[in-house]
C-alpha cells in the first residue's frame, strides 16, 4: 500500500513506512508528477518545472538520473514511460490531496482541513515550479476553511468563531468573506461597533492600499448591522 502527501512536506509511505525521497530535485519531480498523478508528463515540462526556463547543460542526463531513482524507490510498474512523457500511477486515495478535494466535497471540513501538517509542498518551495503550485493549494485551503466557517455560522454559530476569524482576517486582510464573515461573528456575540469597525478598517485597507471599494456582498451586510437585522 502507498501513500503520498504533498500537504505539508512530501512523503511516500510504504506499508505505513516513510521511503527516503533523496535530495530536492528529486523530491520536487515527485511532487510535480503527484501534482499531475495519473496524466502524462512531457519531459520538457519536467524539466521547466525543476529548472526553470534556464536549465543546465545537463538537464536531461540529471533527469533521467533523477526518474531512475524513483522508480527504483517507487517500482517501475508505478512510474511509467509513455510515448506522450511519464505517467505517475496513483491509487484512489493514496494522495493526500484527492483524500481532501473528496472530503470538502462531504462538507466534511475538518477532516479535510486535518489533513494538512502545514504548508504545501513545504519543503520544496524554492523548486521553480513550487510557488505557484503551492499558492494554488493554499488557495484550496482557505476555500475550504470559510466554507466550514459558513456552516457554522448557518447553524447558529457567533461569538465562539470571533477569535478564529480575527486571527484569519488579520492573516489575509483582503479576503471578504472572511471579513464578513468576523463581521457577522461580532455582531452575533453583541459587538455590534467592532463589527462596523472592521467594516471601517476593510474599507480603508482596499482603498489605501489597492485603490477599490468593498464589493457589494460587504456593504450589504454593512446596512444590514446598520438596521440591526
Amino acid at each position: 500500500m502507498m501513500r503520498f502527501a504533498v500537504l505539508g512536506a512530501i512523503e511516500a509511505r510504504r506499508d505505513g513506512q516513510t521511503l527516503p525521497l533523496g535530495g530536492p530535485k528529486q523530491r520536487a519531480l515527485l511532487a510535480f508528477l503527484l501534482l499531475h498523478a495519473n496524466q502524462p508528463v512531457s519531459r520538457d515540462r519536467l524539466i521547466e518545472a525543476l529548472w526553470g526556463d534556464r536549465p543546465p547543460a545537463r538537464a536531461d542526463a540529471s533527469l533521467d538520473s533523477y526518474v531512475s531513482r524513483l522508480r527504483k524507490l517507487l517500482g517501475a510498474e508505478r512510474l511509467l514511460r509513455e510515448p506522450s512523457g511519464y505517467v505517475l500511477k496513483v491509487d484512489p486515495e493514496a494522495l493526500d490531496l484527492d483524500r481532501f478535494e473528496r472530503l470538502v466535497s462531504d462538507a466534511r471540513f475538518d477532516e479535510a482541513l486535518a489533513l494538512w501538517r502545514g504548508p504545501a509542498l513545504a519543503d520544496i518551495l524554492f523548486e521553480p515550479f513550487a510557488i505557484e503550485a503551492a499558492q494554488e493549494l493554499e488557495e484550496r485551503r482557505l476555500l475550504a476553511l470559510e466554507q466550514r466557517i459558513e456552516a457554522e455560522l448557518e447553524s447558529g454559530a457567533g461569538a465562539e468563531l470571533v477569535p478564529e476569524l480575527e486571527r484569519l482576517v488579520r492573516e489575509h486582510p483582503f479576503r471578504e468573506r472572511l471579513t464578513a464573515q468576523l463581521m457577522l461573528a461580532q455582531y452575533r456575540a453583541g459587538r455590534h461597533a467592532d463589527a462596523l469597525a472592521t467594516m471601517q478598517g476593510v474599507r480603508h485597507r482596499l482603498s489605501v492600499e489597492l485603490g477599490l471599494e468593498p464589493g457589494p456582498p460587504l456593504v450589504a451586510l454593512e446596512c444590514r448591522i446598520l438596521e440591526h437585522d
